[in-house]
């Protein structure tokens, strides 16, 4: 597959394995909130925290809970584990590459910090955009920052906006894990243990899954 010149990543699902403490944290707010979580859980994937929240809450509520939220996450940030295969497929690339999270930057910073992962100072967080996903502008602006046409870029993606977005945005998107999709990625993997980058080619060798290890 490729060969690209670049590559993006979500964060939450694709490089860290945050699902366990997002749960903790949202059933947490919604608690505090009178909100109903498990109609939140079905819509917060993938998204920013604001725009989940903001078809529920306003004003300084609304306010309120975003704060709240990012401060509960951040305060268990450290227990993150990172993903199975995410070090070593990073520190294996030699194109440039970086993360296109629907987080905040200091929560993104502490999951990264949390499952030990050394991520590249410039990267895309819930405030460098105004329209996050499933709009196509977090990828966009990934690419802007690595200097790469769209079209050259591969994206890992875990959740349906995501991918929605990275679509949108032009690039080749490959889904990691098994929540389904309303569009076809390019490939689909367990996790990036089954993804190999060969540094002479710039290409991608992807291991499909439900095949063999």
């Amino acid at each position: 597959m490729g060969p690209f010149d670049a590559v993006l990543f979500d964060n939450d699902g694709v490089l860290v394995d945050s699902h366990v403490l997002v749960v903790e944290a949202w059933s947490e707010l919604s608690d505090r909130f009178g909100l109903d979580y498990e109609r939140l859980a079905v819509e917060l994937v993938g998204r920013r925290a604001e725009d989940t929240l903001s078809q529920y809450l306003s004003g300084e509520q609304l306010a309120a809970a975003v704060e709240q939220l990012e401060r509960i996450e951040t305060d268990i940030a450290n227990r993150t584990p990172a993903m199975a295969g995410a070090s070593d497929l990073l520190d294996s690339l030699t194109i440039p590459w970086t993360v296109v999270t629907s987080a905040a930057l200091p929560l993104a910073q502490a999951r990264w910090a949390g499952a030990g992962l050394q991520i590249p100072e410039a990267v895309v967080s819930s405030e460098s955009v105004a329209n996050g996903k499933p709009d196509p502008e977090p990828y966009l602006a990934g690419c802007t920052l690595l200097d790469v046409d769209p079209s050259s870029v591969l994206v890992f993606e875990d959740a349906p906006s995501g991918g929605q977005a990275a679509v949108a945005a032009g690039c080749t998107v490959i889904a990691v894990g098994a929540v389904p999709w309303h569009l076809d990625p390019a490939a689909r993997v367990n996790d990036l243990t089954q993804v190999h980058f060969d540094p002479t080619t710039s290409t991608i060798t992807v291991q499909p899954q439900g095949s063999d290890s």
